[in-house]
């Protein structure tokens, strides 16, 4: 980040960089120019800069006139023998790494010659060009460069006159593409999204455009670290092993294989149903399911919560159906309208268990009741608690009936009367219930899935599109979900400690007044209340505490309600919590953003600072479930210390893919043996039968210039 540092430094005494924003000046000097390569788009722009534009010229020519006057040929010559270099014959100067220097400074010189001539509207070619005035110099690189030129100038045929273009008079569509973008900046939603790359061995730390930046991610939705789990990723290296990358097309025509059958067994016995369909996403999942249930139930009638997912959303406008909403949690609200309704029109009253952007949670049990009481069919997404609640991961609802659940165990049977039972989309009368679950959060994959009985999910199957036209997930991704899945059925303690340590950084940020919106989720959003501050916080914590924290705006919540929206992991330090509350607190403090009691003075907003509100809400994890009352709850990881791996899931997991990859034991194969230096050999050999390849642990090249370490990886009972 030192580059973004100095820029940010410089701000205050440049015009152009004062009113940038950081995320803008970072993109721009980590971005090549499309039109001058060598140069980045930030220099670009700095030569239409009345005080830039002259010194970079200067500086082009101080940069061909120094380099041109030691790379002429008899000077690269003696370089060589006082280096004791002795080229082969045929060599030629352009092939010598000592000039390597000197042929990038001739290209930028080139470069930002043609960048200033642009800048200026010039068509005419100059008299003399930089590639000129350095051949004259003795470069051989730009006297290379002009004779080519010249030679591809005499061979050119002249031009042909043609006729003068056509004004175009259709619909000026660049025009709307620009118009549509600048209500967005006007507005400050603008979006730009920050190249951010996680790193396997370091979760949870990241790298950026230079792989030499490392920055904390806070706001991830990998929310238990399954992403980099040695076991989910030793099997995804085998099944890439034997299956390969992709799935070879749609689950109609070559993509439903083993590995995908076997994942919605597991599904559907995580929660208790008898079938269960995974799509390509959750928000396929969504729009697939609520689009073709509301077009096939006649007359049918959509409640939808007001906070409701996009996803939702569009399956319900998608289906034509009618959409009543209703106030978001408010079950008064939801009954009032639901009496509008004969019972026997179809109605679905459609919600979530946990919504990620406030981090309240819905209340599912009394939902059901009303659903019974008024004929209607309640449709779940659990997308932001499967693999965090419950005592096998499967969610609120599971949480809800704890230890009923716990002392059930495995069986896919369902107990009757729990609310994971009661959640359906089927019937008012039936006891085949269904759920809406995602693999790209708390499980760390891609993909989504519904879980129900044999017919509902066949009818999905056979009139969703978003499921029949959509190519089936790759083998080695679903083998990932599937591994992180019985893992996290088996093991409660991430769960636990991501627990602990939500409530530990919640209590710092009450003991320094920062807004967090209330709820009893592990969602942290600390409230900011205006678009542009939000950016602002977002870019000062990345460039100047190498913290990630995403800033959301609108439409994702609503206008003057925009915040930082932080999760914590079980793989967070205790020295990485405290860096986050000081950085955050400090930049509070800096831009100027409300406290708790400013929202107080100002009369609340989001759920922050009400005059009735409830500003510290009990978890749904009580101290029992966490393991604090009998001392079971994994400690918090100190830096340097190793997260730990369950060794028992880690069995199970394994035990799960004997049939089709084969038994594996011994220590754990996260990483595949990289030996530097090796140079392998590939003789092909015409129809001969080539071996099997090895699974686990097999010899494969990396890149060099990008080296990742093989994490060390140790299980504990």
């Amino acid at each position: 980040m030192d580059k973004l540092s100095s820029l940010t430094r410089f701000k205050k005494s440049c015009p152009y960089l004062g009113k940038t924003k950081t995320s803008t000046l970072r993109n721009l000097s980590t971005a090549s120019s499309p039109r001058f390569p060598s140069l980045s788009a930030l220099t670009e722009r700095a030569t239409k800069c009345p005080v830039m534009g002259p010194a970079l010229n200067v500086r082009s020519k101080e940069i061909v006139a120094g380099y041109a006057s030691v790379a002429a040929n008899v000077d690269v010559d003696k370089i060589h023998k006082e280096k004791g270099v002795f080229p082969p014959p045929g060599a030629t100067v352009a092939m010598c790494p000592h000039a390597s220097a000197a042929r990038a400074a001739a290209v930028m010189a080139d470069d930002l010659a043609a960048a200033a001539a642009a800048k200026k509207g010039s068509k005419a070619k100059p008299a003399v060009s930089e590639t000129e005035a350095a051949a004259a110099a003795g470069c051989p690189f730009h006297a290379k460069a002009a004779e080519d030129a010249r030679k591809a100038a005499a061979a050119a045929p002249a031009p042909v006159p043609s006729h003068k273009a056509k004004p175009h008079t259709g619909y000026n569509y660049e025009s709307f593409y620009v118009n549509e973008l600048e209500k967005k900046h006007q507005d400050s939603s603008y979006r730009y999204f920050n190249n951010i790359n996680r790193l396997a061995a370091k979760f949870p730390i990241a790298h950026t455009a230079s792989v030499k930046d490392e920055v904390e991610v806070w706001c991830a939705n990998d929310y238990l670290g399954m992403g980099n789990n040695p076991v989910v990723l030793e099997t995804m290296h085998r099944t890439l092993d034997k299956y390969g990358h992709g799935a070879g097309g749609t689950r109609n025509i070559a993509g439903n294989g083993a590995m995908h059958l076997s994942l919605e067994q597991e599904l559907a016995n995580l929660h208790r149903k008898e079938a269960a369909l995974v799509f390509s996403s959750c928000y396929v999942a969504n729009d697939a399911t609520l689009s073709t249930l509301g077009s096939k139930l006649p007359g049918c009638v959509y409640f939808s919560d007001t906070m409701n997912h996009a996803s939702m959303i569009q399956g319900m406008r998608h289906s034509g159906a009618k959409r009543v909403l209703f106030k978001h949690n408010d079950l008064e609200d939801l009954e009032s309208k639901l009496k509008q309704y004969p019972k026997e029109t179809p109605k679905i009253i459609a919600f979530e268990s946990v919504y990620s952007m406030c981090g309240s949670i819905g209340p599912i049990k009394e939902i059901c009741d009303l659903a019974e009481q008024y004929g209607a069919l309640t449709f779940l997404d659990e997308v932001h608690a499967v693999g965090l609640y419950g005592p096998r991961g499967a969610g609120v609802a599971e949480h809800l009936d704890y230890d009923a659940q716990a002392a059930a165990g495995d069986s896919p049977d369902p107990i009757k009367g729990s609310v994971m039972d009661r959640v359906d989309i089927i019937t008012d009368t039936s006891d085949r219930k269904t759920v809406i679950g995602t693999l790209g959060k708390a499980y760390g994959a891609v993909g989504g899935y519904i879980a129900g009985s044999v017919d509902f999910v066949d009818m999905i199957r056979s009139y969703a599109p978003g499921f029949i036209f959509t190519t089936s997930l790759p083998p080695a991704t679903v083998a990932g979900a599937h591994a992180s899945v019985v893992y996290q059925k088996s093991y409660v303690g991430d769960r636990q400690l991501k627990q602990v340590n939500v409530r530990e950084v919640k209590r710092r940020f009450a003991e320094l007044d920062i807004p967090v919106v209330p709820g009893p989720s592990h969602i942290i959003p600390v409230l900011v209340g205006d678009a542009a501050l939000a950016k602002a916080a977002s870019d000062k914590l990345l460039a100047e505490h190498d913290i990630y924290v995403q800033s959301i705006n609108y439409p994702t919540v609503a206008r003057g309600e925009e915040r930082l929206r932080i999760t914590v992991t079980p793989r967070h330090t205790l020295e990485q919590m405290k860096g986050l509350v000081s950085a955050v607190d400090q930049i509070f403090t800096e831009l100027g953003i409300n406290r708790l009691k400013d929202w107080k003075l100002a009369g609340g907003r989001a759920g922050v600072g009400l005059a009735d509100g409830v500003e510290d809400m009990e978890p749904m994890w009580n101290d029992k479930q966490v393991g604090l009352l009998d001392g079971t709850t994994p400690p918090t990881l100190r830096n340097g210390e190793k997260a730990i791996v369950d060794a028992d899931a880690v069995f199970k997991a394994r035990a799960v893919f004997n049939p089709l990859l084969g038994p594996i034991s011994g220590p754990l194969q996260a990483t595949r043996t990289v030996q530097a230096g090796r140079k392998e050999e590939m003789v092909v050999q015409t129809r001969q039968k080539l071996p099997l390849m090895k699974t686990g642990g097999a010899s494969v090249p990396l890149r060099e210039d990008i080296p990742v370490p093989p994490p060390s990886v140790t299980a504990s009972a």
